[in-house]
Parts: structure tokens; C-alpha cells; sequence
């Protein structure tokens, strides 16, 4: 991943997180939002957000409750990230039809080390005045014993209480599934963290996802009994695609942070791919873009959807914040390619980018040494064509391009000259018929 995202000038101090929240369609709920209103404009407060590592990375569904952290730190407040080594390795029972899978000590640790670093980019730990924090939870939890949990912490719940949540109400009214002991507990350690975090960091406000209301106001009730203190709750909305489809999944599964399991040329293509109802919207959630520059593209979005001003706009910016300006240019020349653009000056890092997103098929590459292979054999054996004669056609037609260069002689022999960065020939036959031919 790359450094910190741009850290745009701090927002006018008339102006309050909560109105941009507002703005953006990011606000769900709070606690008490007359009073938080009045608490953020006094002096700076401090907030957390925890994430359990049940991966061994953040996908896209993440971005909203990190960029959040972000936005309060750009208006002066102090945001920690909570990496959950302790509650991951008992599950989050909120918005899960099911039970989850417990994970091993070591893969927690291994996830938690993943997830750290990632955690760090949204973030900047060096500012002037307010740095952010990035905390574990099992530091705090892992030499508090049961039995004293029970009696400091579990001493304050009453079951009544955590029935009447939603996360567990919901579960508890399914026979089949039910909800084990070891998930109806989540709460009271997530309410642990909360009220560790106000003792020890003077934390004020938790936000989460909506699904997170439940745990959020366990902890504040915990603040209030144990320590005698105020804390407040806000609540992202949980995004979803506009016609109700779960954001952040694709046929291929979740949308990762980590170009190891997401490449950056997927990554940007998912962006690019948003509905056009969607656009707008996510560039409201997920990037930095000032409401100014966000109206003026909803302007040109809604005059000329086809054009798709929008839609790249968003994928630039959330590909540039999560991987860098670097990596976004070589997804943007990758996808330019495969809409038939020119081949002159690619690196083969991006063309590498290609190789794993469209079909490819081997061949000896002596038989392109000499006078080479007829391009009708290599479209036939490319899987392109299904004989000579159709190849021969198809070429003739005008479909039929090499490396991206539109080619008319089916008596055209493709030789070693035409391989790129000396093994690969890239195939196209219509406008989205793709295969690489590797020579090995």
C-alpha cells in the first residue's frame, strides 16, 4: 500500500465533522448529537474504532469507518485505530446470520501483523498536535482472568440487557443457528475496550458501523457505571449498492486492500464498474474530494452518464489513496490497453497487470523463431477461432488485432519480433476477446 493519503488543509473551524458527515450521507445515528455537537466545537476530542482481524486483510468494506477516523483527524480531533487481537478471536456476532469460525491464536497474530500496517496508512501518526494512535486490544485483555472479568466487568450487564440488542435478538429467534455463549459475550468486551480506552486515553466517542449500535452503547453504559463519566456513539451507515446488493463483492469475492490478493488493475476496475445510480454517492463516501468538486462531476455525471466523468474520477481517487499515484497510472494504462489502446511505452509491470486478468494459452517459443507460426494457427490455437477458415475470415473482417494493432493479411506470420518483453503476444479479436500467447 502506499503512504499516508494527502492530508488536505484542515476545514474551515465554523465547520463541524458532523456537517460534512451529514453532507456525505455518513451520518446513521448518535447517541446524543445536540451535545456531541456542542462537545466537538469546545476542544478537540478523542475517538476509536476497532477492527477484528479476520483476514489477513482489509477489504473495501472497511473504508467508510477508517476514512471517518481520517476525516476527524483532518478537523483536529485525535482518532485511534483498534487492531482486535482480543475480539477477533471470539467473533462479532453483529449482522452475522451465523456462527463464525474461531480462528487460531497464530492466525489472529498473523492476521493482526497484516492488518497493522494497513491500519497505519489511512493515518497519520506524526502530525503536529493530534497524531493518531494504533492500539491492540489484547495488550489490555490478555492477563485479566475470567473469573475477574466476571466480577468487574460482566457484573454490569444485565442478560435482560444483551437479549434486547439487536445483533443477538436476531440470532436467538433463529432455532436452528442460535448464537453461542462465547459470541453473546462480544459485547462486553468490546465494552471493555471502550471503557479501557476512556480511562486510559480519555476516549470519548466510539464510531462503527450501524450494525455496531448495540456494542457501542455497552460501552458507554459501562463509562457511566464504572467510571462515572460521559461518552457518546456515532454510527456509519452500512453501504450498500443501489439496487440493495451487499457492497464490496464481486464474483470473485471480497474486493482486498492488499494488491497481493486484489490487484491494482482489479482494484481500479472495480471502481470503474460502480452503477452509475452509485457513483456519486461513493464519491461522497469514499474519497476526499471537497462537496465543490463532487457537485461539479454530479453535474457532468447526470448531463452525460455515458461518458463516464464520474466513474473515473472515482476509481483515480480511491485507487490513488489506497495504492498510490504510481500504481493507479499503471492500472489506468492496463485498462486503457484493454479497451484497444496503444502498446508503444508500456512497462511490463503493467502489462503484467493484463496477464492476470484476461485468458492466456502457452506455446514453444521456437515456433515463432525463423518465419514463425501463420496468425490463423495462433488464433486457432489461442482458442479464438474455432478453425483456419474462420481465422481466416475473422482477419480479413477486420477483427482481428496484434498486440493491439489492427491486422488485415491472414497470410501474416507471427515471429518471435512480435513478442512483448520477449514472451508475450497479446490477442484481440472484436472488441473484448482477449488472450495473452506466452512463449516459454
Amino acid at each position: 500500500m502506499a503512504g499516508n493519503p494527502p492530508c488536505p488543509a484542515l476545514p474551515c473551524a465554523s465547520v463541524n465533522i458532523l456537517d460534512e458527515l451529514q453532507w456525505r450521507g455518513l451520518f446513521a445515528d448518535c447517541t446524543d448529537t445536540p451535545e456531541l455537537r456542542k462537545r466537538l466545537a469546545a476542544s478537540p476530542i478523542t475517538l476509536y474504532c476497532g477492527f477484528d482481524p479476520t483476514a489477513d486483510s482489509l477489504h473495501v468494506g472497511h473504508l467508510v469507518p477508517l476514512l471517518a477516523l481520517r476525516r476527524f483527524q483532518n478537523y483536529g480531533h485525535h482518532p485511534i485505530a483498534v487492531a482486535g487481537g482480543a475480539t477477533g478471536s471470539i467473533g462479532d456476532p453483529s449482522g452475522k446470520s451465523a456462527e463464525r469460525t474461531l480462528l487460531t491464536k497464530e492466525q489472529i497474530k498473523a492476521n493482526v501483523d497484516a492488518v497493522r500496517p494497513q491500519l497505519a496508512k489511512f493515518l497519520d501518526f506524526d502530525r503536529a498536535g493530534n497524531p493518531a494512535r494504533l492500539v491492540d486490544n489484547a495488550d489490555w485483555t490478555a492477563n485479566v482472568s475470567y473469573l475477574d472479568f466476571l466480577r468487574d466487568i460482566g457484573k454490569h450487564f444485565s442478560v435482560n440487557q444483551m437479549v434486547a440488542k439487536e445483533s443477538v435478538r436476531a440470532r436467538m429467534e433463529d432455532r436452528e443457528v442460535g448464537i453461542s455463549y462465547t459470541e453473546f459475550s462480544y459485547m462486553l468486551l468490546q465494552a471493555f475496550d471502550f471503557m479501557v480506552l476512556n480511562r486510559d486515553y480519555n476516549c470519548e466517542l466510539q464510531i462503527g458501523g450501524s450494525d455496531q449500535w448495540g456494542n457501542i452503547t455497552a460501552g458507554m453504559d459501562l463509562i457511566r457505571k464504572k467510571l462515572q463519566r460521559p461518552a457518546f456513539g456515532l454510527t456509519l451507515p452500512l453501504i450498500t449498492k443501489a439496487d440493495g446488493a451487499k457492497f464490496g463483492k464481486t464474483e470473485g469475492g471480497s474486493v482486498w486492500l492488499d494488491p497481493k490478493k486484489t490487484s491494482v488493475y482489479r482494484f481500479y476496475q472495480f471502481w470503474i464498474n460502480t452503477a452509475d445510480a452509485d457513483v456519486i454517492r461513493y464519491l461522497k463516501f469514499f474519497t476526499f474530494l471537497p462537496p465543490d468538486e463532487i457537485t461539479a462531476l454530479e453535474a457532468q455525471h447526470n448531463a452525460n452518464p455515458g461518458a463516464r466523468i464520474g466513474h473515473r474520477a472515482l476509481a483515480k481517487a480511491v485507487t490513488a489513496l489506497i495504492h498510490g499515484e504510481h500504481a493507479t497510472q499503471e492500472a489506468l494504462r492496463a485498462s486503457e490497453i484493454l479497451f484497444g489502446g496503444d502498446l508503444a511505452g508500456v512497462s511490463e509491470s503493467t502489462f503484467n497487470e493484463i496477464v492476470g486478468e484476461v485468458p492466456t494459452k502457452e506455446i514453444e517459443k521456437a515456433k515463432l523463431d525463423g518465419a514463425g507460426l501463420p496468425l490463423v494457427e495462433l488464433l486457432v490455437h489461442a482458442g479464438l477461432s474455432q478453425s483456419k477458415g474462420q481465422a481466416r475470415k475473422d482477419v480479413e473482417g477486420g477483427g482481428v488485432n496484434i498486440n493491439n494493432v489492427r491486422e488485415a493479411n491472414f497470410q501474416r506470420a507471427v515471429t518471435s519480433a512480435d513478442l512483448l518483453f520477449g514472451k508475450h503476444i497479446l490477442l484481440r479479436k472484436g472488441k473484448k476477446n482477449y488472450v495473452v500467447v506466452t512463449a516459454k
